[in-house]
């Protein structure tokens, strides 16, 4: 059907629900390596959003000279943002998958660590639509914004 068996799926549900009922959010991001790799981690605040945090680290600069962090950095942690915000906030049997992602750069990011949160547009049976914003030390500076859909479930045999 998705080319992965029935209990690989199985397998990773009960990974994120496992996480979820413990509020873990660690054993989720440590289900996707690239996400542990570049540094991302997430809470929940107060009011129960998802908070997002892409710790700063050297190999995440993309332009030493001003320094700048590499705009896929950026971009790669704003997906992984709203695919975690899709694995916690819904019933998932496999890894959300990106039909399109649009990113829009605001301005430079700084050498510090770079926040984000996410807004669930849409969510239907096979496709939900995210929304992404980030900033650094002052929310009311954004330094990017994007959109993007991904599909919830695997298509249907023909």
């Amino acid at each position: 059907m998705n080319g992965f068996p029935q209990d690989t799926m199985t397998d990773f549900r009960e990974m994120v629900l496992a996480a979820r009922e413990q509020h873990d959010y660690r054993k989720l991001v440590e289900l996707i390596p690239y996400a542990r790799m570049l540094g991302i981690d997430f809470q929940e605040d107060a009011e129960g959003d998802l908070l997002f945090r892409l710790a700063f680290g050297r190999d995440n600069i993309g332009n030493p000279a001003m320094p700048a962090l590499h705009g896929g950095a950026v971009g790669a942690f704003m997906e992984h943002a709203a695919i975690f915000e899709l694995l916690w906030r819904m019933e998932a049997s496999m890894l959300p998958r990106v039909v399109d992602f649009s990113i829009d750069y605001l301005r430079p990011g700084k050498p510090e660590d770079t926040y984000a949160c996410c807004r669930v547009w849409r969510q239907g049976q096979r496709i939900a639509n995210v929304a992404v914003e980030t900033w650094q030390s002052d929310r009311d500076a954004t330094i990017a914004t994007a959109r993007g859909h991904f599909l919830l479930s695997p298509p249907e045999a023909a």
